[in-house]
């Protein structure tokens, strides 16, 4: 089984990493394979709405969207992770994100997901709220912990003193390292997931 962690800030060793690099090893403690892909630092676009994606299964912008869509069948759970900028995800992750979940819900339907931000301050809540958004359209389970998924400080050895904030990235880690066992043990049993029902699109117009 295996996690992939996406690090949505611009610093390859900054808060965020600090948090994904506390639940990756919860995972790994667990037998649960992990990886960290970092955005980077270079433009992310956002969703043109040109729908090609749908005719390739690719981004029509080739960037590191499609390094992840390539990877993400291999995975069983993601965690998204973030620095909060003006009580919202980077836009760097909402770009990213806006793209990669854009008519993927086969893509993504059944596999785990979770958010993951860093502060300094305030604005944390509302930043998870936006990115478990992606999750709760596309069929995905949402993995929480002992508190909202978070940690605080200005820099990695700050974060590192947030020792609530680094439990609750383990109990993170705990928790989907567990869920994704049971996954595993329902299927084993021949306990297939739901079947879903071909999408009914409905516009509200009049």
């Amino acid at each position: 089984m295996k996690v992939l962690l996406i690090n949505g800030s611009p610093h390859p060793a900054g808060c965020t990493y600090t948090a994904l690099s506390e639940v990756a090893s919860a995972l790994n403690k667990q037998d649960i394979q992990t990886e960290i892909l970092q955005i980077g630092t270079k433009p992310v676009s956002g969703c043109l709405g040109c729908g090609k994606c749908f005719e390739t299964g690719r981004c029509i912008i080739d960037d590191v969207v499609n390094v992840f869509l390539a990877a993400a069948p291999e995975y069983d759970g993601f965690i998204f992770g973030s620095p909060v900028h003006y009580a919202s995800a980077s836009g760097m992750l909402s770009s990213f994100m806006d793209r990669a979940f854009y008519g993927r819900r086969k893509l993504f339907s059944n596999k785990l997901g979770a958010a993951v931000v860093s502060c300094r301050r305030g604005g944390a809540s509302s930043a998870l709220d936006q990115i478990n958004k992606y999750f709760g359209i596309s069929n995905m389970p949402v993995v929480s912990s002992q508190y909202w998924n978070m940690v605080h400080g200005n820099s990695p050895d700050e974060v590192r003193q947030d020792l609530e904030g680094l439990q609750t990235m383990r109990t993170l880690g705990n928790n989907m390292a567990w869920l994704l066992k049971c996954m595993d043990a329902g299927k084993n049993a021949g306990i297939s997931f739901p079947e879903n029902e071909k999408l009914i699109p409905t516009n509200f117009i009049r």
